[in-house]
């Protein structure tokens, strides 16, 4: 009995498989023609067109008869010119670059898609339609986990889920939301593939839920197309999306400092007050961020006023100035909703630059603010009405801006925009408001780095330098909860800056210690802007000393590690690797895919933030294949296993990868300050480690084509462990403006555990002391701490390389 109910067990597993794997018995294949690297078929319902991108993506477009598609707004690359083959049979056609393949199977008609020889997935039905709803089907490997889907607190793997796909506001959520700010028709493989769609209408995303193994893209319009990118490994699968869909460029050096927010600051008096509280109580800042009162006196009624309150704000032009003089950078808040109550209704009517109706007239409705139009964003002459004032208000001295509510926060379906309905194009609005900024920025202030924060965009969002936050997140301990997930899921969709706001936004609980862990978090995270509501301070100068000398600290480890952070910007602008980076990327171990209790910062440091009240230890996974010690008492830990590590309030768990190297610099108080003549070189040695490595990467912090132009530099870091260490330090100059002529490093080697009398700088050797207080005299020279167990170096670096071996 067992073995005939094994054989029908086996016989409904192959008959289901083949349900699963099923192919458009409808769609006839036609004709096939390729040309200037573009597959062409023609089949019985429309066209469809196969065009690579690079040897790792493509896209694939679907076009019904006689119906122009609509633009692509996530692609950016130009078609790939590289070697393509192409191959006609009688039963089926196979295009390929030399790493990503697409096999057509005329009939029945089918897509499948193979990376590097391996089998990723095929299309069930491909395109389809009927008379409400268009999409895509495609049948899913059944162990695969799938991440993405835009910003959602839903836990890492999003298939079992049906997600809609519309930026909306979700105000105070907590560890579950499945509908947020930003949305994505994107999902990524377990498998190291990534599908999108192009696509920016309402519609929804059906990841195995009504199926199991069948992946359904819906949408009410727009363009009918999705794309491709694979990999072998996780940064390869980063670097080709990002490749296709756009990079980020590098923010100003500032926006990686303390920048204080809140709902808002009410007055020209109060922000010049809160700056010098933080001067005042020696916590470094960069940034202050005005909310809407900077344009009306209450919440409501003055939305699309877009111009100073100069009964609160009596001076704005001489508080930028007194602002800058102190280093802080201001941002001004702007939202792209027009109350008929303000002062830009009547003009922004009589040039219609607003959605309409049917009629033509501006579309009028209520929401929370007010008696509202909206811009139309899409329209060339609102673009250039809107830039103009963010253009005049650049001039006069703000620094960096904030676009709020651009989902749009209400967006009723049937406003019609310049470029179709407001359902056809929804998701489509944050992407093309910023992007509005950032062409603005490129014509009139070419050399500037924009800082544009927006909560709402699209697929390649990020070349547009947009900064997206989290929303207004629970200030409750479910709300710190969901913020790692959110980070990682956003991260390896693009958005490598997704941030939340420290310390929590809606609702008045306060509680020192999630105030504290947040903010702790916040140091290992891409953005650290302090938010809320007004109910409890989000500025730590107006909190007890007990927690503020807390955070104080932390702070000053974020300015302390600026050159580690910076670095970091820069390879995400040049490669697409995310800050914030989930564990498998390091330990290809599926159960690792749902695991947000730890993540790693860049390549060094893996950071597991505490999120609970009251606990005592917490237990954290170390990646295998190397390593850890702990950062601050320095324990050594191997990889490949669960560790439970004891907690208190003054710190969370940090720990840093054998073999890497951190650069830090003396602390300072804002970002003005920045130099890295003096600069702090930790290497954390191992001896099962035999080569570690890093790199600094420096320009003048504020010049927006610093990497186009040569102005910049990069110093490699070596260390070789062949029975005696060997660092080599290896800088590539060019000239900027502030760039240190010559460097003076302290080099700290961790966990040197060796009896080494001298070394060799350079081409001089120096005998190791036991004082490193005395070394503090010296330009050069070694000094061994054998309490610390840590050596340290102290030498001058210029334009050439320097070798330093220990003995």
């Amino acid at each position: 009995m067992i073995n005939r109910a094994s054989s029908i067990l086996t016989i409904l597993i192959l008959l289901v498989s083949s349900l699963i794997t099923a192919q458009n018995e409808i769609r006839q294949f036609s004709s096939a023609s390729f040309n200037n690297n573009k597959l062409t078929i023609q089949v019985s319902d429309g066209t469809i067109i196969l065009t690579p991108y690079s040897d790792s993506n493509l896209e694939v477009l679907f076009l019904e008869d006689s119906i122009a598609p609509f633009p692509a707004n996530a692609i950016i690359s130009k078609p790939y010119n590289g070697k393509i083959t192409y191959k006609e049979t009688e039963d089926q056609l196979k295009l390929s670059t030399n790493k990503l393949t697409a096999i057509i199977t005329k009939q029945p008609f089918n897509i499948s898609y193979y990376q590097s020889g391996e089998y990723l997935f095929s299309e069930e039905d491909g395109y389809f339609a009927n008379d409400s709803i268009s999409g895509f089907r495609f049948n899913l490997n059944q162990t695969e986990h799938l991440f993405g889907a835009g910003e959602r607190a839903l836990g890492m793997n999003r298939r079992g889920h049906r997600l809609q796909l519309y930026n909306r506001a979700s105000y105070g959520y907590e560890t579950y939301a499945e509908l947020m700010y930003y949305s994505m028709p994107l999902v990524i493989s377990s498998e190291k593939y990534m599908l999108g769609f192009d696509n920016g209408a309402s519609g929804w995303l059906d990841i195995g839920k009504t199926e199991p193994d069948i992946l359904q893209f819906e949408c009410a319009g727009g363009r009918k197309s999705y794309f491709v990118v694979a990999s072998d490994t996780w940064e390869g699968l980063m670097s080709n999306f990002t490749e296709l869909t756009g990079r980020q460029p590098m923010l100003p050096r500032w926006a990686l400092g303390n920048i204080s927010s809140r709902m808002g600051y009410h007055s020209q008096h109060e922000v010049e007050s809160v700056i010098d509280k933080y001067a005042e109580d020696n916590i470094p800042l960069d940034g202050i961020v005005l909310d809407l009162y900077w344009f009306g006196p209450d919440v409501q009624g003055h939305m699309g006023n877009l111009e100073w309150d100069r009964d609160s704000f009596p001076e704005p032009e001489l508080m930028l100035k007194r602002n800058k003089e102190k280093g802080i950078k201001t941002v001004l808040i702007t939202e792209p909703f027009i109350l008929k109550s303000s002062g830009k209704y009547q003009e922004c009517a009589e040039q219609e630059l607003l959605g309409t109706t049917t009629d033509g007239e501006p579309y009028i409705f209520d929401f929370f603010f007010g008696t509202t139009a909206l811009l139309d964003i899409f329209k060339p002459e609102a673009q250039e009405w809107f830039w103009n004032i963010y253009k005049k208000h650049t001039l006069s001295g703000v620094d960096g801006w904030w676009g709020d509510l651009g989902e749009p926060e209400v967006h009723p379906d049937d406003l019609l925009h310049v470029n179709g309905r407001a359902d056809e194009v929804h998701n489509l609005y944050g992407h093309e408001w910023a992007k509005v900024i950032y062409n603005g920025f490129e014509k009139d202030f070419p050399e500037r780095r924009p800082v544009t924060l927006m909560r709402a965009g699209f697929i390649g969002s990020q070349r547009y330098g947009m900064i997206p936050w989290s929303g207004d997140v629970s200030r409750s301990w479910g709300g710190l909860q969901s913020q790692v997930e959110i980070s990682l899921q956003m991260g390896m969709q693009g958005l490598a800056y997704m941030h939340s706001d420290l310390g929590g936004f809606a609702g008045d609980y306060r509680d020192d210690e999630l105030y504290t862990r947040w903010l702790q978090y916040g140091v290992f995270q891409p953005v650290y802007r302090t938010h809320a509501q007004e109910d409890v301070p989000p500025e730590p100068v107006f909190w007890p000393d007990s927690t503020k000398n807390i955070v104080r600290e932390f702070i000053n480890l974020r300015y302390q590690l600026l050159p580690y952070n910076y670095s970091l910007m820069h390879e995400n602008s040049t490669t697409g690797m995310p800050m914030m980076r989930p564990l498998f990327f390091n330990d290809d171990n599926p159960e690792l895919f749902d695991y947000t209790g730890a993540y790693t910062w860049g390549e060094s440091f893996l950071v597991a933030p505490v999120i609970e009240k009251g606990i005592k230890s917490q237990s954290v996974y170390l990646p295998s294949d190397y390593v850890w010690y702990d950062f601050f008492n320095g324990n050594r830990y191997e990889g490949g296993q669960t560790i439970e590590v004891n907690v208190d309030i003054k710190t969370i768990p940090v720990f840093v990868r054998a073999g890497s190297f951190i650069p830090m610099i003396p602390l300072i108080q804002n970002t003005e300050e920045y130099s890295s003549e003096k600069l702090i070189l930790h290497y954390y040695h191992d001896e099962t480690v035999l080569h570690g490595n890093g790199y600094l990467y420096d320009d003048d912090g504020n010049s927006k084509n610093s990497l186009a132009s040569n102005q910049s530099e990069t110093i490699a870091f070596d260390c070789y462990n062949k029975g005696q260490l060997t660092f080599k330090l290896s800088p590539e100059q060019n000239q900027y403006e502030g760039m240190p002529e010559e460097r003076h490093i302290e080099l700290v080697v961790h966990n040197f555990n060796r009896s080494t009398k001298h070394i060799t700088i350079g081409d001089t050797k120096y005998k190791v002391g036991k004082s490193p207080a005395k070394l503090k005299k010296y330009d050069e020279g070694a000094a061994y701490n054998k309490e610390t167990g840590q050596l340290l170096i102290k030498f001058t670096l210029d334009n050439t390389a320097k070798t330093i071996i220990t003995e």
